[in-house]
């Protein structure tokens, strides 16, 4: 399947994981969607590219007269802006399960670091080369364990928050963000993501827009798994 709407998206994303299962199932196989299932070699990621469009159709990322250069409309460099704002925070939703920060350590192609950039692959958010109507951003964090529904709620409102109070995009790194110091990084304003599912639970917990995004009984409940699952895991 391609591209779609977002709640299209979503009901292709479980579809393909079921009919996987069920194939694997057939030939006495297991497919596991985990995020870092064996160490020592990269993990699965779920990139989310997200663009938006106007009631014509038209992709409203996209501004090929862009003063910075990079072909993006001022709507597509607040959208970034509000997803740069709410990142850290929502990694949670992003990154459910204790595996997830397997797979978010330097070294493996998984974004560690809360920066963006063009074609530069090591921070959390790219903008791929197409333009036009491809005009998109790419979210490099989320892993298949996410649930996809209450994924893209949450960037969708992150997003949005950023367009309705203009939270312009910070300056993008184009330098490997690995091979910076701490102190390089620093400078840079560039922010470590949660390294275990405790931290990222504790940064959820700061955030009304991620809150509303997900509303009172699906933040309540979903925090209140989380704790258990990290509790089961830290005292294993």
């Amino acid at each position: 399947f391609k591209y779609d709407d977002a709640l299209k998206a979503c009901d292709n994303i479980q579809i393909f994981k079921l009919v996987v299962k069920t194939i694997a199932r057939e030939h006495g196989l297991y497919a596991t969607f985990m995020a870092k299932p064996k160490f020592g070699i990269n993990g699965s990621g779920m990139h989310c590219n997200l663009s938006l469009f106007d009631k014509d159709g038209k992709n409203a990322f996209y501004d090929e007269n862009d003063p910075r250069g990079m072909q993006l409309s001022d709507d597509a460099y607040y959208f970034l802006g509000g997803l740069m704002k709410h990142a850290y925070n929502f990694t949670a939703i992003m990154n459910p399960t204790v595996n997830s920060y397997k797979r978010l350590v330097p070294g493996y192609e998984a974004p560690v670091y809360v920066a963006w950039a063009g074609r530069n692959r090591s921070p959390l958010i790219r903008v791929p080369a197409s333009r036009g109507q491809g005009t998109r951003l790419e979210l490099r964090s989320v892993d298949p364990t996410a649930n996809p529904y209450l994924a893209l709620a949450v960037l969708l409102e992150s997003g949005l928050d950023g367009i309705e109070n203009k939270i312009d995009a910070p300056i993008p790194v184009e330098a490997n963000i690995y091979t910076m110091t701490v102190e390089e990084r620093e400078a840079a304003g560039i922010l470590d993501l949660p390294s275990t599912l405790h931290n990222a639970l504790k940064a959820l917990q700061t955030d009304d827009v991620v809150k509303d995004a997900l509303g009172e009984h699906i933040y309540t409940n979903f925090l209140e798994a989380k704790r258990i699952e990290w509790a089961s895991y830290a005292t294993f």
